[in-house]
């Protein structure tokens, strides 16, 4: 019976295969999580770009009506899965006699953790444009 135990106790067979159902649940969870991660930053990305073609045209002369601004950075922006996209209104503005607007897009994308939600990520980005007389 002594040799039987003492068998048993030097015996790991199959902790390999104990030791990685603890670590694989972490391990996917930690993927997942890189991956929304990836969608948040393709997403800022996006609506950078489709600011900057906004401002693009919010420089040309005559100035453009800010439907035809707030069209050209929607018609531009790319990446946004599941979240919501919402452009603001430009605001227009003047400092030390030069004509400005203040471009500015907001992003939010909840995330989730497989089995349950993850927190919801907001992105604001703005850009002053100044614009010719």
């Amino acid at each position: 019976m002594m040799r039987m135990l003492g068998k048993l106790r030097r015996n790991d067979r199959g902790a390999a295969v104990i030791e990685t159902a603890f670590a694989l649940p972490a391990l996917v969870l930690m993927m997942w999580m890189l991956v929304q991660a990836g969608l948040v930053f393709r997403a800022m990305s996006g609506i950078q770009h489709g600011l900057g073609q906004g401002a693009r045209l919010a420089t040309l002369f005559p100035k453009p009506t800010n439907t035809a601004i707030q069209n050209a950075i929607s018609g531009a922006v790319y990446g946004i899965g599941p979240g919501t996209f919402n452009i603001a209104t430009p605001v227009a503005g003047n400092a030390d006699g030069a004509n400005y607007l203040d471009l500015r897009v907001t992003y939010t994308q909840p995330t989730d953790m497989l089995l349950f939600p993850g927190p919801t990520i907001t992105v604001s980005r703005s850009k002053r444009v100044w614009i010719a007389d």
